[in-house]
Order: C-alpha cells, then sequence, then structure tokens
C-alpha cells in the first residue's frame, strides 16, 4: 500500500461542490473524486516537466508511482515529445562511434 498523509486544505465552496457532483457520478466518495483530480493534475504537470526538459523519464515515473514505459504512453497519447532530442541522439551517436573506434 502506498504511503499517504493527511493534508489539511481549504477548497472553495464551488469545488467541493463540483467534487460532490463527481464522486456522484462516479459512485465513489468526495475525497477519491478530490485525489482523482490532484493526481490527473500531478500527471499533467510531470509531463509538462518531461517535456521541457527538467525532469527525467526516469524520475517522472518515480514520482507519479509508474513504469518509464507508462510516462512515454502517456506523453504520447497527449500528443507531447518526451524522447531525446535530434541534439541528444546526435551526441549519443557520436559518443558510440568513438567509443566503438578506440576499442579496436
Amino acid at each position: 500500500m502506498k504511503k499517504s498523509k493527511v493534508v489539511p486544505l481549504r477548497i472553495p465552496e464551488n469545488l467541493d461542490h463540483l467534487a460532490a457532483l463527481s464522486a456522484q457520478e462516479q459512485q465513489t466518495d468526495k475525497a477519491t473524486a478530490m485525489r482523482q483530480w490532484l493526481y490527473r493534475g500531478a500527471v499533467q504537470y510531470v509531463l509538462k516537466l518531461v517535456a521541457e526538459g527538467r525532469v527525467s523519464m526516469g524520475r517522472a515515473a518515480e514520482l507519479l508511482d509508474l513504469t518509464v514505459y507508462d510516462i512515454q504512453r502517456l506523453a504520447e497519447a497527449q500528443g507531447l515529445e518526451v524522447g531525446a532530442t535530434d541534439e541528444q541522439r546526435r551526441k549519443s551517436r557520436a559518443l558510440a562511434a568513438k567509443v566503438a573506434g578506440g576499442s579496436r
């Protein structure tokens, strides 16, 4: 089971009403509805950080308790480019060629 933490939080009444509506539609409770909203927002934020190159795919996976492959699929579903840049691929190929040439 994942660790959880109780966090006191004040929210506007309109969000409380929306959470109640969401909970009713999903046949769950308000706290679960709010946790789902929070998680979806966290996913969006982490994917943005990955796309900007501020967080690695590995770190994103750790933060969201997912696999790197899950992060890749989520990013692709949102149309985000999260793989290596063309420049990074070029540098990797040059380094690989240099290493391969030096081992002969």
